[in-house]
């Protein structure tokens, strides 16, 4: 019992550790600051803790060499999503914009489904539905106002590329002989790279100037990306990978709650309800056995008979 409820709680703390990634970005943006030069310290400020983290656990830093080609394009894929997700704060409402990335799972469910034949019940098709009304809601025009296109369309390319990762990671099998640990450490030394590539496509690096700009970029390091990982791993060692992705709907939400309590953005009650719908989505695609079983059950109770 005392196992499970830890359990629970990591997995709460991971999914509102990772909303706060806007928190932590969008007064840097204030400050001056692009979102590549951002995530350039994030991924640097990561790497040496990592390290340390390795370090102590007397995790060996090699890899196979045949992993290392799949590391690098994790890496890149890491690097876009958080580059698409990191610009998109510049066009709409943070806030919505982590709401609208939470659609990768069910992104993650269409890929294995088409591409790797993956058997989807009914529930897959009933999830697609409500995905599509709450992104209609959110995009829909409330008080002359409405969502940035470009907004929408990086989120959407980081919620893609974010979903690319992780179908890589679960079928790869050499990626998967790889420690959590040891991967994001070379997820984030491939995907720097990326960002100091940038820097030649008018981004030019700019360097915080007051101490808690270096605390946002240390946060950024810690919260959303060591701390998340750590939580998430142990919870799955105590309640499954199911439970903890679906209290991973938290992350929206606390990224929402965040952007209006903190940053003092607004949201309309049109868009919380859409907001609703895509976690609603997500978690009828992560419960989708439990879901079919429970359909199948109700057509058994009303058979059809032949006239």
């Amino acid at each position: 019992m005392f196992k499970s409820l830890k359990g629970y709680l990591l997995a709460a703390l991971a999914a509102a550790a990772y909303g706060t990634n806007p928190a932590f970005a969008v007064p840097l943006y204030d400050e001056g600051m692009n979102p590549n030069t951002v995530l350039l310290f994030r991924y640097l400020l990561g790497v040496p803790l990592l390290a340390f983290l390795m370090a102590l656990r007397h995790i060996p830093f090699g890899i196979p060499r045949k992993a290392v080609g799949q590391t690098v394009i994790l890496g890149i894929l890491m690097a876009l999503s958080s580059l698409t997700l990191f610009e998109s704060y510049n066009y709409m409402n943070s806030g919505i914009a982590s709401t609208l990335l939470f659609v990768y799972p069910v992104m993650v469910a269409i890929i294995m489904m088409f591409f790797f034949k993956e058997k989807n019940g009914p529930s897959i098709y009933i999830c697609l539905v409500i995905m599509f009304v709450g992104l209609f809601l959110l995009v829909k025009p409330t008080g002359g106002i409405t969502l940035s296109p470009l907004g929408c369309v990086l989120v959407m390319v980081s919620a893609l590329t974010y979903a690319l990762y992780i179908v890589f990671v679960n079928v790869s099998k050499r990626i998967k002989s790889i420690p959590t640990t040891k991967l994001l450490f070379y997820v984030l030394i491939w995907g720097s790279l990326l960002f100091f590539a940038n820097i030649g496509f008018g981004n030019p690096v700019t360097w915080p100037r007051q101490g808690h700009e270096w605390f946002n970029l240390l946060a950024l390091a810690i919260i959303p990306t060591l701390l998340s990982l750590a939580c998430t791993t142990a919870a799955i060692q105590l309640i499954g990978s199911t439970p903890t992705a679906i209290l991973g709907s938290l992350e929206p939400v606390s990224a929402v709650l965040l952007s209006v309590f903190f940053l003092h953005q607004p949201i309309s009650t049109i868009e919380i309800i859409g907001g609703c719908l895509i976690v609603i989505a997500t978690l009828v695609v992560i419960n989708d056995k439990r879901i079919d079983k429970t359909i199948l059950s109700v057509r058994k109770m009303f058979p059809r008979h032949h006239l």
